[in-house]
């Protein structure tokens, strides 16, 4: 499951995948992912939150890529990925490097709670 949110007062956006995530869940909060997106300023902040990750489909791939092509558009300014267990890590940091523009502020750490303190929360 993904589930995505956005306050606008922090300007940030969060993605929380769990359990098995799926092509269809992905595609399914598409639409949710640009209207969330055009209510933050640009500069925002991305929060993705895999603790309660199970598994993703390798399909799942071009959905990840499409939404770093948006965030990038969007100018997003810094990603706080929160992932306990390495074995959980997608590939997000090689999507990165071809999805996100340098000047993007990456920071992966392992609890919420550190991510917190890095948002400056």
């Amino acid at each position: 499951m993904l589930k995505v949110k956005a306050d606008q007062a922090k300007n940030l956006l969060t993605m929380t995948f769990s359990g098995h995530v799926t092509p269809e869940e992905m595609k399914a909060e598409d639409e949710k992912i640009k209207t969330l997106l055009a209510g933050l300023q640009p500069g925002f902040r991305l929060l993705t939150d895999l603790t309660p990750l199970e598994s993703m489909d390798p399909a799942c791939r071009p959905y990840i890529s499409r939404n770093m092509d948006q965030f990038s558009k969007k100018d997003i300014s810094k990603v706080v990925r929160v992932i306990p267990d390495p074995r959980k890590d997608i590939g997000l940091n090689i999507l990165s490097v071809f999805h996100y523009p340098r000047r993007t502020g990456i920071v992966t750490c392992k609890t919420l709670a550190e991510a917190a303190v890095l948002l400056g929360e």
